[in-house]
């Protein structure tokens, strides 16, 4: 008697349960589903009967389900479904909702069933949405109220601060004075320094003016006016030069500004070499002597006349007076597919490798050249020039043994 009253109660439960409730069957077909049910995912009743379960999964998911499904019916049991996830189910109209399903099974006729009970938690979702916002907005006030903080003990120690430097300042006025004389005094030992280089650079073409001016003096005869011609033609020349080198460098400033450019034109390479050798041949120590070599047939290159003339007589200047009396210096060059390469090689004192990565600094001065008259600048100047050219240049040398100067410049061929 209790028992069927209690059974008869069965029904009302099904039908009044406010949770969902779907029991499906051992193919994942819809067998009985409650109006709680069919009101959460938007289904009038018995529409969804004998349909798969799957038409109550989002699509997402879906692709998988049966698995899932299989899965379980292979080895059922009581449980909650999506424990560390979120679960969604799809309505009627293709939206998702949350959910919590629980899943519990049983046999009847030997045939597996699964109750699955469902709970819409929409609201709740919206509370935990709210809470999170709410959260975020405390820890923005948080983060606000400690910037403040933060803010108000920077002011205490920027006053803090001001007060101290204002000390400092008292302390480091006397430091800033004596600076200031020590700038000045370098100042004027720059422009000591400049007048050496400029000295340093008219040397060359001033004894090539006073060279050709004293053979002049020599050819009195008409026959001997094509050799006056050629004095007369090297004497324009190097005054051109000298004024060149002025233009250049009396304005130090001009160069390190990066003011100074270079300007392309073409010329033969090889009676450019045997010009600028001609010309240096009046600083010849007694018995030393010039070679010049060149190889190859191509003898045309594209650059700047000028800085590529500065470049070489530094460098043959420089050849001559750190070499012997009696020694021979060599000029070679050639041309490659893209660069022209000259190579100034002397048998003179040689450079100390403790010295090599000093070698193009201004006003440096090698170890074993402190008594030879010169400035230090020549080869910081080469470096100069040959930046603005897009060469490059290297030295090869050891003390006793002489130096070899390798530079490389590209012809620029012209299309």
């Amino acid at each position: 008697m209790n028992m069927t009253v209690e059974t008869s109660h069965l029904p009302s439960l099904f039908e009044n349960a406010t949770e969902g409730i779907i029991l499906t069957n051992a193919i994942g077909n819809i067998v009985l589903v409650n109006p709680a049910a069919e009101k959460m995912f938007g289904y009038n009743s018995g529409e969804i009967i004998g349909k798969p379960i799957e038409i109550l999964i989002p699509d997402k998911v879906k692709p998988h389900h049966h698995n899932l499904r299989e899965g379980f019916y292979h080895n059922p049991s009581n449980r909650s479904m999506g424990q560390g996830r979120d679960l969604y189910g799809r309505k009627k109209d293709g939206s998702n909702l949350p959910v919590e399903v629980s899943l519990s099974y049983y046999r009847k006729e030997n045939e597996p069933f699964v109750i699955a009970f469902i709970v819409d938690i929409t609201h709740r979702k919206e509370i935990e949405k709210s809470m999170l916002t709410q959260q975020n907005e405390l820890e923005k006030i948080s983060n606000e109220i400690r910037k403040l903080n933060a803010e108000l003990e920077a002011k205490v120690e920027e006053r803090t601060l001001i007060l101290r430097e204002a000390l400092q300042r008292l302390e480091q006025s006397q430091t800033e004075l004596s600076e200031a004389l020590d700038k000045e005094k370098q100042l004027n030992e720059i422009k000591s320094r400049f007048v050496s280089m400029a000295s340093h650079e008219f040397r060359t073409p001033l004894s090539t003016v006073l060279s050709s001016a004293s053979l002049l003096g020599k050819y009195t005869t008409t026959e001997e006016q094509d050799k006056r011609t050629r004095h007369i033609e090297k004497i324009k020349n190097s005054v051109k030069h000298l004024n060149d080198i002025l233009e250049d460098f009396l304005s130090l400033g001009k160069l390190d500004e990066g003011r100074v450019e270079s300007h392309l034109s073409a010329f033969d390479l090889k009676e450019f070499l045997a010009d600028t050798t001609d010309e240096m041949k009046g600083l010849l120590k007694k018995g030393q002597h010039i070679e010049l070599h060149y190889n190859g047939r191509t003898t045309e290159i594209y650059s700047d006349k000028k800085l590529l003339k500065n470049v070489l007589i530094n460098l043959i200047t420089n050849a001559i007076k750190f070499s012997n009396e009696n020694d021979e210096i060599t000029v070679a060059a050639a041309i490659h597919t893209e660069d022209a390469i000259i190579t100034v090689q002397d048998r003179g004192i040689g450079i100390a490798q403790e010295d090599m990565e000093h070698l193009f600094s201004s006003f440096f001065r090698g170890v074993n050249a402190i008594n030879i008259q010169g400035t230090g600048l020549g080869l910081h100047i080469v470096k100069r020039y040959l930046d603005l050219l897009g060469g490059s240049v290297e030295v090869k040398s050891s003390l006793g043994n002489g130096t070899t100067f390798i530079i490389t410049v590209p012809i620029n061929k012209q299309t």
